[in-house]
Formats: C-alpha cells, sequence, structure tokens
C-alpha cells in the first residue's frame, strides 16, 4: 500500500452551493458557500490541525474559498480536475472531495500555479479593463453600422474611426451638422493633405433619424466604457505605486545610450504616470521590454498574469509548457501521439506579440520567423515565435538582461554563418569562388 505522507491534508469539492470536505479520505462533511459557513470551515480545518487543503478550479467558485484559507496560514493547493478523475460510476461531490484527500495525503496532487494576492488584485484589475475594452469595440461596430445604413464611409476612409478626425466628426454629425464642406475641415491636416477628395465623398450621406438615434446611442455608451477603462487606469496606478513603495529604485546605467527609450504602447494602453520606470522596479531593475516586441502594456499584462518570480518554474521549458507554447508527450512503445497543450492568457499574448514581431524587418526574430514560415507554415511559425519570446522573457526575469542579450546576440551571430556557409556551398557548386569585401564586417 501506499505510504501516507500528510495525514492532516484535506481535500475540497467547491461548488456554486455547497462545499464538501474531507481529511484524508474520511467520512465528508458539508458547508454551504456563504461566508459565514466558510469562516466554519476554516475554523474546523485548524481546530483539526489540517495544515494543507487540495481543491479543483471550479469556475470562480474556488476564489473566494481560497483566499480565506490563504489568509488563515493554511496551504491551498489548486490542482487541474482533468488529473484527479475519479473512477467511472463512481462520480458524486462526496465522493469526489475523500478522492482528493486521499490522493493528497499520499502526496500524489501537483498543485498548478496561482499568483501571489497582490498580483491576483492587479490581475482582476487588467482583466476588467481588458473586459471594458472588449464591450468598448463592440460600440464601435454598432456606430459603423449605423453610419453605413446611412451611406456614410467615413471609417472607410480614416484608418480609426475614434481618433481624433473621426471623432470630431461624429460629435458635429450629433450635433446636427449635415454639410459635408464643414464637416471635412473638422479632420486633422495629416487627413486633409492625403485623403481630403476620398473623404469629402465620404461625408455625403442619406440621413435617417433612426439611424442617427442608434449612432448617438453607440457612441454614447463608448465614452462610457472610456470612462470605464480610465477609473481602471488609476487603480492601477494606485496599486503599481503602492507595490512598488516597498521596492529599492532601478538602478541608472552607467552609459545613458544603454537606457532603452520607452516603446509606442498602442491605442488601448493604459494612461499610467511613470509607468516604465515602476515596471522595472517590480522587476529587480531588469527591463524586459529590451526584448523585441515586448512594450510596457504587454509587460504590464503579463506580470498581471505570471507575476515577476519565474523561479517558480525550475526551466525555459517548464515555463513554456505551464502557457500551453510546447509540445506534449504520449510515447507507448513505438507509438508516439501528438498532444496539444490549452494555452493560457498569457500563452496567447505571447502568441499576438509574435505575430507583431512577425512583421519586423530588421530584427533577427522576424527572419526565424519568415524561415520557419516557407517550411511549416504561419502556424507553427507563431507559436515557435511565442516560445522563443517566453524563453527570452523567463531568462530575463531569472538570469538577467545581460544573458538574454547574449543569446540574441550568439543566434543571430549563428544565423550569419550560416548563411555564410549556405552561400559558400552554392558558389562552389556553381564555380564560383567568394571574396569578402574588406568595409564588410561580419
Amino acid at each position: 500500500m501506499l505510504k501516507i505522507l500528510n495525514e492532516n491534508a484535506a481535500g475540497l469539492d467547491v461548488g456554486s452551493e455547497k462545499l464538501h470536505v474531507s481529511i484524508a479520505g474520511g467520512s465528508p462533511r458539508v458547508f454551504d458557500t456563504m461566508t459565514g459557513s466558510m469562516y466554519e470551515l476554516r475554523d474546523w480545518l485548524k481546530s483539526l490541525g489540517v495544515q494543507t487543503v487540495a481543491m479543483e478550479a471550479t469556475g470562480v467558485y474556488w476564489l473566494c474559498v481560497y483566499e480565506i484559507l490563504e489568509v488563515a496560514g493554511l496551504e491551498p493547493v489548486v490542482v487541474n480536475g482533468k488529473h484527479v478523475q475519479n473512477l467511472p460510476g463512481r462520480k458524486t461531490d462526496m465522493s469526489d472531495c475523500q478522492w482528493l484527500a486521499t490522493l493528497h495525503a499520499h502526496g500524489l496532487l501537483r498543485g498548478g500555479f496561482v499568483p501571489k494576492a497582490d498580483i491576483r488584485q492587479l490581475q482582476d484589475y487588467m482583466r476588467l479593463r481588458a473586459d471594458h475594452i472588449t464591450m468598448a469595440a463592440t460600440h464601435v461596430q454598432h456606430m459603423q453600422k449605423a453610419m453605413d445604413r446611412m451611406n456614410l464611409k467615413v471609417h472607410e476612409v480614416l484608418s480609426s474611426l475614434t481618433g481624433a478626425s473621426g471623432i470630431a466628426i461624429i460629435e458635429a454629425i450629433l450635433r446636427g451638422e449635415r454639410e459635408p464642406q464643414r464637416l471635412l475641415v473638422l479632420a486633422d491636416k495629416s487627413v486633409l493633405k492625403h485623403k481630403r477628395e476620398r473623404l469629402l465623398a465620404a461625408l455625403a450621406a442619406h440621413w435617417k433619424e433612426e439611424h442617427l438615434f442608434s449612432l448617438r446611442q453607440a457612441y454614447e455608451l463608448w465614452q462610457v466604457y472610456q470612462g470605464k477603462i480610465g477609473e481602471c487606469d488609476q487603480r492601477i496606478q494606485a496599486l503599481l505605486e503602492e507595490q512598488t513603495s516597498r521596492r529599492p529604485p532601478p538602478q541608472t546605467p552607467e552609459n545613458p545610450a544603454l537606457e532603452a527609450k520607452p516603446k509606442s504602447l498602442g491605442r488601448n494602453a493604459p494612461q499610467i504616470d511613470n509607468l516604465h520606470y515602476m515596471l522595472r522596479q517590480l522587476c529587480g531593475g531588469e527591463d524586459p521590454t529590451r526584448i523585441p516586441g515586448l512594450t510596457d502594456y504587454s509587460l504590464l499584462t503579463l506580470i498581471s498574469e505570471t507575476g515577476t518570480d519565474l523561479k517558480r518554474w525550475s526551466s525555459a521549458k517548464a515555463f513554456t509548457a505551464w502557457l500551453g507554447l510546447a509540445p506534449g508527450s504520449h510515447q507507448s512503445g513505438k507509438r508516439r501521439a501528438k498532444v496539444s497543450r490549452q494555452r493560457n492568457r498569457a500563452g496567447r499574448l505571447f502568441c499576438t506579440l509574435a505575430r507583431s514581431l512577425a512583421r519586423s524587418v530588421d530584427k533577427a526574430l522576424g527572419g526565424f520567423y519568415r524561415r520557419l514560415r516557407a517550411r511549416r507554415g504561419g502556424l507553427i511559425a507563431n507559436q515557435a515565435l511565442a516560445r522563443k519570446l517566453a524563453e527570452l522573457y523567463w531568462r530575463c526575469l531569472t538570469r538577467g538582461l545581460e544573458y538574454v542579450e547574449t543569446g540574441l546576440a550568439a543566434y543571430e551571430q549563428s544565423l550569419r554563418l550560416q548563411q555564410q556557409r549556405a552561400l559558400s556551398k552554392l558558389a562552389s557548386k556553381l564555380g564560383f569562388e567568394l571574396t569578402p569585401r574588406p568595409e564588410v564586417h561580419g
């Protein structure tokens, strides 16, 4: 029989209405999910000397009980439900908690990653902000639909309907302006310089009262969400200031030329003062935005999902596997099957960064993507580049930026030597001899 490693290990089956608890596989006890009952659960577990509690991540129901147990000094362990499935035909909430407790007491469970409390707080703000951006984008589509119904083709000419020119034109229309020439002069000078004639033609519309009403409602709702996004930015800034007040300021490089300039953050980036400086403080003085494709906005999102202590993962391979960017293994005898891993939010963000970096023309990683895309296709190339970015990110926060830059420089040098060998081989095959020019180095 397997040896019991922890007799004070408990298993908790979390539901929306009931909590089923078992200690070391013993008879379960049932609590409801009201706050007072959760406190009773906490006190009962502490009175019996329970040290650790295993639970599955069921929706959002596990978060509150997790926080209560964590504050009480217990060790909650969140496990993947697919890894702890009970025997077929014996699935009940009672048996589930006993099965979890039995596995946990024998040391057969491996907990998943749950960020610390301050990172979870940042995560909640960032995810709420992302939801507001998504819902605001829906109302932009409603504005475009109302304008299409009136054959007002402004969004076909302007690159962004919610830019300065688009907003000025929409507000004038909602105030009652209908003359195309008067609406035209509200656009930015750069727009008038290159798109004057097209924009003037797009401003001639078939005005209808019901579609103007729809446009007004969509615009007002978009403004509401812009205000909510701004409120989230204020909360995020206050939280970052609180967290960085307890950390030493980042060191300034001796050579000012080595200080990287903050990259462009994009249209939906948070409006936070000294964001780059505070992120460097959170990262222990390192600047991960020196990694190609990584901006302050994407770094803030990554920190909200992974935290800054990446030593939780023993290696870069373990980190990329957790992100869902590394292939799984399933080998039995001579058979090898493909195992797909589901990417979490951080893994999907690295894929987004890889897509933007793939369009670069002066980055070695962009060249890596294009060479792999030619052989294996765009999807595999995107995942491979996302994995490479994730490895650089892990190395930056665990070993320092110098290690990352050395690795990237080594990759570029290796690529250069590979190209030289291929060129020499082709020249020899065609009967030519290569002669390097003295002024060209490397």
